[in-house]
């Protein structure tokens, strides 16, 4: 599945890709793979830790740079959003990541990865109308992969 993902296939049809499991399994490192291989075949791509990127738009709504930011995010050819759903979502989190979905919605693709499953998702988004809404546009056109294993990590903590 991999494999066929690399070919950004799913780009070219403004698909979504979940990608879902443990601390350590690998989620990050696929989807920055990805990422890396859409900026080699020339696509815009963004990659942004969730809690930093919620609380950059924050900022930016104080100072008044919100939509240019907004604007920003819905160009790129491919938005990543890494560690999604670690922190429950606040009501400005939750606007703004409505906001990127519905502008990217049917237009590119973003690339989520989360430990969190995605059945639990809409207990964190909270606020019913808004969760269905983000859910609704995100997860029913993605490609899901839930991976499996032991952490990557134990083996490099081993070796020191």
């Amino acid at each position: 599945m991999f494999n066929r993902l690399s070919t950004l296939d799913f780009m070219k049809k403004k698909e979504n890709i979940i990608i879902t499991g443990a601390s350590g399994v690998g989620k990050s490192y696929l989807a920055q793979a990805l990422g890396n291989q859409a900026c080699m075949m020339g696509y815009k791509t963004l990659y942004y830790n969730t809690a930093r990127l919620l609380a950059r738009l924050k900022l930016s709504k104080v100072d008044g740079t919100y939509i240019k930011e907004l604007t920003k995010l819905a160009k790129a050819d491919l938005l990543i959003i890494d560690d999604f759903g670690l922190q429950a979502f606040d009501n400005h989190a939750r606007e703004a990541l409505m906001d990127i979905i519905d502008d990217r919605f049917n237009k590119t693709s973003t690339i989520v990865s989360s430990q969190i499953p995605v059945s639990v998702w809409y207990d964190i988004i909270g606020e019913g109308t808004i969760a269905d809404a983000i859910l609704d546009r995100l997860v029913n056109s993605s490609h899901r992969i839930d991976l499996k294993g032991e952490s990557l990590r134990k083996g490099i903590l081993k070796n020191e």
